[in-house]
């Protein structure tokens, strides 16, 4: 018997400790994850400078209140405006709570300058941007909503659609809010030439460019953020997964003017920023903004998505599209996604589903060459047995 709630519908298994790029479960089955806790582990499990870091800082403190100074906090938010187009930063816990706080940035900024009423975020629909009740109303997805209410304050239109989504905007709208590459969506990659086109949109609507980079930002596109390949600068940006390496960290980055909008006491977190968890944020920084191994994900993304077109080509029937950018990868299937997911398992390799029938592949940003082989003969073999 389990006590706890039935909102997930947990696979029956468990693990006992990882190492790397595998997960050891309690039955001594070893298996390849390259789900990574949905983009989080991007340095695989048990790192040793992870963990050193972990060590040392739980022998200072913990926690303090952020009505205190805290150190370590401000030497990352110092790395990530270095990296980054910002100029300031909030920590929270989660990408949800990120995205919250960006929704909030992006709304008090224009009722700082004496324009209240522009409150509406215009999101694409069936997006995903987190589980609070003003984040699963921003993702449009009736399947997320229903039996939850009604929170206001936000558009949709469909993705690709630039004559919808340029209907949507009206006085009232504050900012488009999207992902550079959609994740629970269905790895759909957002071309640079549209980023650029959205970015010049918003300034001629005066209007604000929110880019949710919580899981294809810290290094999973091969750039330290998906949308730096577009050379845009978007005005709010919020984070977590993969800068944490596992440790709930979430963060929302913005520009020097709406930043201003934030005063003391516009929002605040109990727990977001404390010394341990950016501890463990700034060791994470240190590696994965590195320019060597970001064009080490980079080769690693060009084999395996050669790779896997390679399987594409070779299972006309089974594989439709391969997708997505550097680790964040997507396999459109022709046949039932649940029942591939379950033979990839049963082989020892771990993934997750996504929308429009994909199958979500994460692998840990630091993968070997040779676990990238390991998967894509898996892959092979479960394709040949369910052709």
């Amino acid at each position: 018997m389990t006590y706890l709630a039935k909102n997930y519908n947990r696979k029956k298994i468990s693990f006992k400790y990882g190492k790397g790029s595998y997960l050891y479960a309690h039955n001594g089955k070893k298996y390849l994850d390259f789900c990574s806790g949905i983009a989080v582990t991007a340095l695989g499990h048990a790192h040793p400078k992870l963990i050193k870091t972990i060590n040392a800082q739980s022998k200072k403190v913990w926690h303090v209140s952020n009505a205190f100074q805290i150190p370590e906090g401000e030497r990352l938010a110092k790395k990530l405006c270095q990296k980054t187009f910002a100029d300031y930063v909030i920590f929270q816990n989660s990408g949800a709570e990120a995205t919250e706080a960006a929704i909030k940035v992006a709304r008090r900024y224009f009722y700082s300058i004496g324009k209240p009423n522009k409150t509406r975020i215009l999101c694409v629909k069936n997006s995903f941007h987190g589980r609070t009740l003003a984040t699963i109303f921003a993702s449009g997805s009736k399947k997320m909503t229903e039996g939850f209410g009604y929170v206001g304050g936000f558009d949709h239109f469909i993705f690709g659609n630039h004559k919808s989504l340029k209907k949507k905007i009206n006085k009232n709208t504050a900012a488009i809010m999207i992902e550079p590459i959609m994740g629970e969506g269905g790895i759909k990659v957002v071309p640079d030439w549209c980023l650029k086109a959205l970015r010049k949109l918003c300034n001629e609507k005066k209007i604000l460019l929110i880019l949710d980079e919580v899981q294809s930002g810290i290094s999973r596109s091969g750039d330290f953020f998906a949308f730096e390949k577009s050379k845009v600068k978007p005005d709010i940006v919020p984070i977590a997964k993969g800068i944490g390496g596992g440790f709930p960290i979430g963060a929302v980055l913005m520009n020097k003017k709406v930043a201003a909008g934030m005063t003391p006491g516009t929002h605040g977190s109990t727990f977001g920023g404390n010394p341990l968890a950016m501890a463990v944020g700034n060791t994470v920084m240190d590696i994965v903004s590195n320019r060597k191994f970001l064009n080490n994900v980079k080769k690693l993304s060009k084999y395996f998505l050669s790779n896997l077109n390679k399987l594409k080509e070779k299972y006309p029937k089974i594989i439709r599209e391969i997708r997505g950018r550097g680790l964040l990868i997507g396999i459109e299937l022709k046949i039932d996604q649940t029942k591939f997911i379950k033979n990839l398992m049963d082989n020892k390799l771990l993934t997750i589903r996504a929308a429009e029938n994909v199958v979500r592949i994460l692998p840990p940003l630091n993968v070997k060459k040779s676990e990238i082989d390991q998967a894509i003969n898996i892959i092979d073999k479960v394709c040949s047995k369910l052709r």
